[in-house]
């Protein structure tokens, strides 16, 4: 029989603890001032006070009053919600009063340990919320006495039916190591760098994603992002080609690109990278399947314009719902936010074609480090789910030196399209071709590329042409480009 869980109503989390905490077990929220260590109890709390459980908050530092007001602001539902303040009042320094956990062998208990038994006693909740254990150990002068005490206390609320969470602020002055020993699981949250996370580094029962995953404290509360495994995603599909439309870059492509592949879109700034990827997104409107732009360099406005004045209609295709094109303020998301985002579209509202739009300025938009290994996940996961993906890399050598990436990202393709500038008798002009398909054969020749107010135009095979990936071809022959 599966244990018991309780739902933390923080999707991500729930997630990250693959379906909320088990019932009647202890667990320790670690960090520091500001972490979300009280938000994560106030959800835990009223989420049980919604399904109608007996809830218990006891707080031994913060007033109750602030802790209220604080989760009125956030919207929190309180009013099933029990409180128990044992924080010191005003005239704590006028008053001789004694903090004290109790211990089973107590008789004549101290009123603040007399308060918590007999409210635990007459409320019996299902679920209590602790903040902070660390107020207790500042009131126990031997480490050993301590930990005795304080798992004692758990224990006392664990056997009157209780799930407990209770917090810590883990410090070199007071560390929290005999906590964590205790404890049938441990959550640390973190804030460093304008970026919060949450790692579960203890779970006793039961499996748990492990790793840091991105945390958001919005005025609705805590989100939890977890971080993406695309091993854990998988979805059946038929990897059938997905064409153009123009018959010229199908017949390169020798029928299209597959479903479930990764094709990088390389070329210099303004040769028509973008509208090449939104060539195939126009394609599939027809089909009615859904595809969508993450644009993180491009104005969304720019974008449209463009697209429409070379037959490409977006507008449209917008306001069918086949189309959506997200514009990424810079350094909003994580890479965890923003996979979830995918995510939502690939498996709420069906997506079939995914671009970035560029790699580059996926790099500099998304906090956090190893951006790469991101990336490559999220591509991963892409695939798995049977998702083509275009992802749009801009070098910055115009002619000269060929180099497919600038970033070392190229070993994710399946599909490798370049598009480049080449000098042709005085003239700019652009040319295309085919570097990588793993799943079947294509041209090997390169073809003149063209954007005209009518949408893209793809000439012959330009085979009396040589050093093309230069940009300054030589004339094989006296004839000239078509």
């Amino acid at each position: 029989m599966s244990e018991n869980r309780l739902s933390t109503n923080i999707v991500g989390l729930d997630e990250v603890l693959e379906g909320g905490f088990i019932a009647n077990r202890a667990y320790l929220l670690r960090g520091g001032p500001g972490t979300g260590k009280t938000t994560l109890g106030l959800h835990f709390l009223t989420a049980g006070a919604a399904k109608g459980e007996r809830t218990l908050l006891i707080t031994l530092a913060e007033p109750g009053e602030q802790i209220l007001k604080n989760a009125q602001q956030l919207g929190f539902d309180t009013d099933g919600v029990t409180f128990l303040d044992l924080s010191p009042t005003s005239n704590f320094f006028a008053e001789v009063q004694t903090y004290d956990i109790f211990s089973p062998a107590e008789v004549e208990r101290e009123p603040t340990t007399q308060r918590i038994v007999e409210q635990v006693e007459t409320l019996k909740p299902q679920r209590v919320f602790l903040d902070s254990m660390t107020q207790l150990r500042y009131l126990v002068s031997d480490a050993f006495l301590f930990r005795k005490q304080a798992l004692s206390f758990l224990r006392f609320l664990i056997e009157q039916g209780a799930t407990v969470l209770f917090t810590s602020e883990s410090s070199e002055e007071a560390p929290d190591e005999d906590l964590q020993f205790i404890s049938d699981g441990v959550i640390n949250l973190s804030f460093s760098n304008q970026e919060r996370t949450l790692c579960v580094s203890k779970f006793r029962g039961s499996n748990f994603q492990s790793g840091s995953h991105s945390m958001r404290l919005t005025k609705i509360g805590m989100q939890v992002f977890k971080r993406l495994i695309p091993e854990s995603h998988r979805q059946e599909f038929i990897k059938e080609t997905i064409p153009s439309g123009v018959v010229e870059i199908d017949e390169l492509l020798h029928g299209g690109l597959e479903r479930g592949t990764i094709t990088i879109l390389t070329g210099p700034s303004g040769v028509g990278k973008t509208t090449l990827g939104l060539q195939f997104m126009k394609e599939a409107a027809g089909r009615g399947e859904r595809s969508v732009v993450y644009t993180f360099e491009e104005w969304k406005e720019t974008l449209l314009h463009r697209c429409e004045a070379i037959n490409i209609p977006v507008r449209i295709m917008m306001e069918r719902d086949i189309l959506s094109i997200v514009q990424v303020e810079p350094l909003h998301y994580t890479p965890d936010e923003l996979a979830d985002l995918i995510r939502h579209e690939v498996e709420v509202n069906s997506a079939k074609i995914i671009m970035i739009d560029s790699i580059s300025g996926y790099r500099l938009s998304v906090r956090g480090e190893d951006l790469v290994s991101h990336i490559h996940a999220l591509c991963k996961y892409l695939q798995n789910m049977g998702v083509a993906v275009l992802l749009i890399n801009e070098v910055e050598s115009i002619t000269g030196e060929f180099k497919v990436t600038e970033n070392s990202i190229s070993y994710v393709a399946d599909n490798i399209i370049f598009l480049r500038y080449i000098e042709f008798r005085g003239e700019i002009r652009r040319a295309i071709g085919v570097l990588k398909k793993r799943l079947t054969d294509f041209e090997k020749s390169l073809r003149e590329f063209e954007i005209s107010r009518y949408g893209i135009k793809v000439g012959k095979p330009l085979t009396n042409l040589r050093g093309i990936l230069k940009g300054v071809p030589d004339i094989l022959d006296s004839s000239d480009l078509k």
